[in-house]
């Protein structure tokens, strides 16, 4: 998975990458402190965290005379890692769509495997205590909020990451969460598999139920 998407600036920070991004010239921290009215040292320190975010560069500066350089500063061209996301639009389309294949709870849970065994580390978990282990600790990532429950033969799931689809494509998403799972199990050899998925059992709680695994 891809790596995080930098935080957004804020306050006085804003007003530097504003400043920068508008202007599309290099400033040096002189004429942006002049320009916002405020002591050098802070816009470094904005300057200094822009730039750890991938949200403004450095510029060399050549000056024919003696002398250091000013440092020079400028907007990073290309789209702003900061900028806003609307993820959920995205899987609102991708659920739609598995929803008009002619078996969709099939290509739904078909999907979830994939993506299971694409988020398992791999890691061969020879005992039931380690699979279930594993598995919880991974859907807890994910933000599902799990619990082990019934001496550890089902897993509770107290959030559902995507409950506004759920609520709209329960058939699909809950497929998705199911393949997922079983995916995770079947890619790291685990003795146990989830074999059902019994969604919304109660408003805040679906359960998943472990199975022994039948391995030919």
């Amino acid at each position: 998975m891809g790596g995080n998407p930098a935080p957004a600036a804020s306050g006085r920070r804003r007003e530097v990458l504003a400043l920068l991004r508008e202007s599309r010239a290099t400033w040096d921290i002189t004429a942006l402190a002049r320009r916002l009215a405020v002591h050098p040292n802070t816009i470094r320190f904005h300057l200094d965290a822009l730039v750890g975010a991938g949200q403004v560069e450095r510029v060399d500066a050549r000056r024919p005379g003696p002398g250091r350089p000013p440092l020079l500063f400028r907007a990073k061209p290309g789209m702003d890692p900061a900028g806003p996301r609307e993820y959920r639009l995205l899987a609102g389309i991708l659920v739609d769509e598995v929803a008009q294949a002619p078996d969709p709870v099939r290509s739904a849970g078909e999907a979830g495997r994939r993506w299971g065994a694409r988020l398992a580390d791999g890691t061969p978990r020879s005992t039931r205590t380690d699979a279930v282990e594993h598995l919880v600790g991974l859907l807890d990532e994910l933000g599902f909020r799990p619990e082990t429950r019934a001496r550890g033969a089902e897993i509770g799931l107290r959030h559902c990451p995507f409950l506004e689809l759920a609520e709209q494509q329960r058939q699909v998403v809950c497929q998705v969460h199911l393949g997922l799972m079983q995916g995770v199990t079947a890619a790291t050899g685990s003795p146990v598999t989830v074999d059902r998925l019994d969604a919304f059992v109660e408003p805040d709680l679906c359960v998943a139920h472990l199975a022994p695994e039948e391995r030919v």
